[in-house]
């Protein structure tokens, strides 16, 4: 199968706002020239303009999901001109007082360049197969609700 790393790096320095506590920034390595600057979410004290891991979750979910729905649709004869998707992730307070990531909504949009074009029936029956092939949907616990456009 495949093996997939990143490297996290973080350096200690003071909190931009609040001297008394560190700085959540820090950066994440995915190779030698892909660099993402990362931080907690805002409500953790963490630096608004950057990614943080919440996010990046929800974006390695929307990816994962969008490149097996290109895949499936250039399988079935259609060609994708244009994807979109503005996925949402929710943080939530468990039963069991832990943090967890409770929800996430994906919101695909496809548009087609090919005169075969999928009717709603065909491309929910897309998402679906979508969803259940996507590696990132089939390794977390969180649900994930499609609701394409």
């Amino acid at each position: 199968m495949s093996e997939h790393s990143v490297r996290v790096e973080w350096k200690a320095h003071p909190h931009i706002e609040n001297a008394e506590t560190y700085s959540r920034d820090h950066h994440a390595l995915y190779s030698s020239s892909v660099s993402v600057p990362v931080s907690a979410a805002t409500e953790y004290m963490g630096n608004g303009e950057l990614a943080d891991p919440e996010q990046l979750l929800v974006n390695a979910l929307a990816s994962c999901h969008m490149l097996y729905f290109l895949a499936i649709c250039e399988g079935s004869g259609y060609k994708v001109e244009t994807y979109q998707d503005n996925a949402v992730g929710k943080v939530s307070k468990g039963s069991d007082g832990a943090f967890w990531v409770s929800e996430i909504t994906l919101h695909p949009k496809a548009t087609f360049s090919s005169e075969k074009q999928p009717d709603h029936t065909v491309l929910e029956r897309m998402h679906h197969r979508a969803h259940k092939g996507c590696f990132i949907a089939n390794s977390i616990k969180t649900p994930v609700s499609i609701e394409p456009s």
